[in-house]
């Protein structure tokens, strides 16, 4: 088995705009209770879920009141910690629900909402700043991939949204392919290897080589339980961030036990 002991898997499933705060609190029941009766190593592989922000106050405090071995983040953050801005969502808010995590420049938010690599780096460092750790999001497109090759978009991402950066910093970085994104064709392990590495480096020359050792890298692109374990062989990739399929408690679970059902 690859994993680095260094490195703790981590398995986050993002629930995009799905879920509301009561299909939330049923959500996380199940699958704590699926984890549990599958006898889920929590120590092996941690787990995580991005709920929408209305629900995250919910999933909270059921994680908290039941004891629940779940991690729990924000789809997004304000680069702004208070102020006329209508609409956004501050560090301090999160932290005070207890966030361990939130999403930071999701290919959705580059393409949709129009981020820039600048924005990107504002929020990393405002999530920073409130001891959240930032799950970068960095990847390419299949024009970006057809002009610059394979890793130069998701290596220039990486390198920008570090700018503001100089401590030793927990941080984890997520690799999604925007062409793999949902059409059901992932990228090949060799290819997810490829530009994970290449991330590696990046963050051993902006960051040292303590931090890059340190740092999970991940991979999401239509994960699916038949594919998740050939991903995790990959000596740079540990972990996934599932969109789809982590809103099928089934498969997610299956995609989470990937240890113990291809008997790695």
């Amino acid at each position: 088995m690859n994993i680095n002991p260094r490195r703790t898997p981590l398995i986050a499933g993002n629930w995009k705009m799905n879920l509301d705060h009561l299909q939330a609190i049923a959500f996380v029941q199940k699958l704590a209770w699926n984890l549990k009766d599958s006898r889920h190593d929590v120590a092996a592989v941690e787990v995580a879920v991005f709920p929408p922000f209305t629900d995250l106050r919910s999933v909270q405090t059921l994680i908290s009141a039941d004891k629940l071995p779940l991690a729990f983040g924000a789809q997004d953050v304000s680069a702004h910690d208070s102020g006329a801005y209508t609409g956004e969502i501050s560090g301090a808010f999160l932290a005070q629900l207890e966030c361990q995590y939130v999403i930071i420049g999701h290919s959705e938010r580059r393409t949709l909402h129009n981020e820039s690599d600048e924005q990107v780096a504002s929020k990393v460092t405002a999530a920073l700043k409130h001891n959240l750790v930032p799950v970068i999001c960095v990847g390419e497109s299949t024009e970006d991939l057809a002009v610059h090759g394979p890793s130069a978009v998701p290596v220039a991402q990486l390198r920008a949204a570090l700018a503001g950066v100089t401590n030793a910093v927990d941080i984890v970085v997520a690799y999604e392919p925007v062409w793999a994104i949902g059409s059901g064709q992932a990228a090949t392990p060799e290819q997810a290897e490829q530009v994970a590495a290449a991330l590696r480096g990046v963050l051993s020359d902006t960051l040292g080589q303590d931090v890059a050792d340190k740092t999970r890298i991940l991979y999401g692109g239509s994960v699916k339980s038949s594919n998740i374990a050939a991903f995790m062989r990959e000596p740079n990739v540990d972990g996934a961030l599932v969109g789809g399929a982590s809103l099928d408690i089934p498969e997610f679970s299956s995609i989470i036990r990937y240890q113990k059902h291809v008997g790695l």
